[in-house]
């Protein structure tokens, strides 16, 4: 197992530095890393993030009042019995 997880490090560590050695340089050179075609990949996955984010966070927002309003219902009101429902 302590062979694997070495493993695993060492290739983490060597994809950092070719990270480092070829793409930063790049950059800072002003030079894209992405070719074209990967740039307009990144712009749609960016689009349809901020879409499905946008869809999830209402839905979340309608699930949650759903949520609260049964909670509600079940709870006793400020003026009732706090010894649990009646029978």
């Amino acid at each position: 197992m302590v062979v694997l997880v070495l493993a695993m490090l060492l290739c983490l560590g060597l994809g950092l530095a070719v990270v480092l050695v070829v793409a930063v340089p790049a950059r800072r050179e002003g030079r894209d890393v992405l070719t074209p075609r990967g740039e307009e990949v990144m712009a749609r996955v960016r689009e349809r993030t901020e879409s499905v984010a946008a869809v999830t966070k209402g839905r979340a927002g309608d699930l949650v009042s759903a949520a609260r309003d049964r909670v509600g219902e079940t709870r006793p009101g400020k003026g009732g019995s706090s010894a649990g429902p009646s029978v």
